[in-house]
């Protein structure tokens, strides 16, 4: 039985319906804060014949909560998503997301060596690199984040390299660059209240709404002035996570590896694409820069590939169609 935290959100529901396909019994545990019940409800209609998946509301930053899942299952390694993920909120309020992120972390952790747990492969981000000094970035870069949300999961990665020293307990930990896109089938997606991404506000703005884009900085050292980014299928993702659960289970060591591909797009690039999907001319706002984000953010992916056996499948084109037909079902 696989715990997944966090598995009612973006990244998690779609990491549990590639689980559920590979054949795992999963238990979701979510405060539903960020994540939907919604989503639960569908990863439960679609779920391998045979296999089990349950969910349980509650909270890593209470104890008691998360050492309840312990005793009601037999957990055999744990999916950790759970957490705050918004840089610019994390500038203005630290202390909310380092007593989320990081406290609650120690919780699970304490839970599951509690229970005998050992493995644990661990949502990271790019953010821990902060401001890259070479591109694309490998997993030798100093990691040096630039705001609090990177910290936090900085420090995370490093509470579990002392677990490692004194309980044995592995971990994979995956630093995603920046994830688009959605199941292919349009059955779950992203779903953030309010939604802070940039695929996904691009395409809202085709909807007749009113909206119009805003797009943050065009005075970056970039090809366009806009920050560049590696954009990562979530269904490549989901299949990363599996890929090192099963890293994992065949006696793989602690490891970290980037989760990318190998190539940036600017936000002026993205736009484009998404007027190409959407056949659609989107309004557009500039404004300002936006205080922590670095210019370039490009993922050295060859670890992944040479250790996991892990290839980027979906083209930007492939994820932004997703997020579209995503946000059109979801707008409904």
């Amino acid at each position: 039985m696989i715990l997944v935290t966090g598995g009612a959100g973006y990244v998690g529901s779609h990491c549990v319906l590639a689980l559920l396909g590979n054949g795992y019994d999963v238990v979701i545990f979510d405060n539903l804060e960020l994540g939907h019940i919604e989503t639960v409800e569908t990863l439960k209609s679609i779920q391998a014949s045979g296999k089990v998946i349950d969910f349980i509301q509650g909270d890593l930053k209470n104890l008691s909560d998360i050492q309840n899942v312990f005793k009601k299952h037999e957990i055999e390694v744990v999916v950790h998503f759970a957490a705050y993920s918004q840089v610019a909120e994390s500038m203005k309020n630290p202390q909310k997301y380092f007593s989320n992120n990081v406290d609650g972390t120690v919780n699970l952790l304490k839970s599951m060596i509690e229970n005998g747990v050992k493995r644990i492969v661990f949502s990271s981000t790019a953010a821990t690199y902060g401001e890259p000094i070479y591109t694309p970035i490998d997993e030798n870069h100093p990691q040096k984040p630039i705001n609090p949300y990177g910290e936090t999961k900085l420090k995370i990665e490093k509470i579990m390299d002392e677990y490692d020293k004194s309980f044995n307990l592995k971990s994979v930990r995956l630093r995603y660059f920046n994830v688009a896109g959605a199941d292919n089938r349009a059955r779950i997606g992203e779903w953030h209240e309010p939604e802070t991404h940039l695929i996904p506000n691009i395409l809202k703005s085709t909807f007749g709404c009113g909206k119009t884009f805003q797009m943050f900085g065009t005075d970056y050292d970039t090809i366009d002035g806009t920050c560049v980014r590696d954009y990562i299928n979530v269904e490549d993702l989901a299949k990363a996570h599996v890929l090192a659960l099963d890293y994992l289970e065949k006696g793989g060591e602690t490891n970290f590896f980037n989760l990318g591909t190998n190539n940036g797009n600017s936000v002026k690039e993205v736009f484009s694409v998404c007027e190409k999907v959407t056949g659609e001319k989107i309004p557009v706002d500039i404004q300002p820069r936006r205080e922590g984000d670095p210019a370039i953010l490009v993922a050295d992916n060859q670890k992944a590939k040479k250790v996991l056996g892990w290839v980027p499948e979906k083209t930007l084109e492939d994820s932004i169609l997703s997020a579209y037909n995503w946000a059109k079902k979801l707008s409904k």
